[in-house]
């Protein structure tokens, strides 16, 4: 089972399609909504070296931004 973690903030709308996108594929994700969750923060800056929003971990692999393509192809691979 794939595991996904979507990084949003409240005003971007990148995010809100995002979230869209993984409902509308039927895709279980958890959000996470960095604008409150200092931790996470921490988290994805490592990771990326951005806090830029939307970002998506799929099973350990880093998505910024929003890109519907990529998400697929992290899914099923």
């Amino acid at each position: 089972m794939n595991q996904v973690t979507l990084y949003t903030t409240p005003t971007c709308p990148y995010c809100v399609m995002a979230k869209r996108f993984l409902q509308e594929h039927g895709i279980p994700f958890k959000e996470v909504d960095l604008s409150v969750n200092l931790a996470e923060q921490e988290t994805v800056y490592r990771a990326t070296g951005t806090l830029a929003v939307p970002q998506l971990n799929i099973n350990g692999r880093w998505i910024v931004g929003y890109d519907p393509a990529r998400i697929m192809q992290y899914l099923h691979a």
